[in-house]
């Protein structure tokens, strides 16, 4: 008794394949973030050199990698550093794939303190105790010999 299979005619082919391209539309149920935080609140938040918001803000990514991060404020020191961002298990080559049909959040949140920019020298104050260590430091210099 010998079983033979069917040749898959061009109305099945059909049907598969657009059941195979359906399914490719399931994994668009991921979706990345990066919160970014601060003390004090409200810097203007540059990642890659592109403005995303003042802080708290949150933004969306499509890469995992390193970031350029600035973050600037009136009255304190801006801060310019790199973050890195690792991709979590579940977007690892191979597990992706696994895992596409499920809904992920991924979050990265990165928090920054901000210090205060020095004080300003008063002028007003500086300049008299400026001339003053010139002319200590001029009395204490000695001539150098004439030419000869």
């Amino acid at each position: 008794m010998s079983t033979r299979l069917r040749p898959i005619t061009p109305r099945t082919r059909a049907l598969l394949l657009a059941l195979c391209a359906s399914a490719l539309t399931l994994p668009a149920c991921v979706r990345r973030s990066i919160l970014v935080t601060s003390e004090p609140p409200g810097a203007t938040v540059f990642l890659n050199d592109q403005q995303v918001g003042t802080t708290p803000c949150e933004t969306d990514f499509r890469f995992f990698g390193t970031y350029d991060v600035r973050l600037t404020l009136d009255g304190y020191q801006s801060i310019v550093t790199s973050e890195d961002t690792k991709a979590p298990l579940h977007e690892q080559p191979g597990l992706d794939l696994v895992a596409a049909p499920f809904p992920f959040n991924t979050r990265i949140a990165w928090h920054y303190v901000l210090e205060k920019n020095p004080e300003s020298v008063d002028r007003a104050k500086a300049e008299p105790q400026l001339i003053q260590r010139g002319r200590d430091l001029g009395s204490r210099v000695t001539p150098p010999p004439p030419p000869s």
